[in-house]
């Protein structure tokens, strides 16, 4: 079986510049995101339920809320 260096050089110009189009997008779909800070305004906005919830108790209900 031919190597896929051989496989591309046997395809026309045309072609061959497809083939480094579609190489470069892959490439470009193959980088990890850029990172971002976490956002974290929300820290702190559940205080006055404190006393009323746990933390289990509200771990589930947010499972029951996502589904899972």
């Amino acid at each position: 079986m031919k190597s896929l260096e051989e496989m591309i050089r046997d395809l026309p110009p045309d072609a061959q510049r497809q083939v480094a189009d579609f190489v470069k997008q892959l490439a470009e779909a193959a980088k990890p995101a850029p990172g971002r800070k976490l956002d974290q305004q929300w820290a702190g906005a559940l205080k006055r339920y404190r006393e009323q919830f746990t933390s289990l108790q509200l771990q589930r209900k947010a499972l029951e809320w996502r589904g899972d």
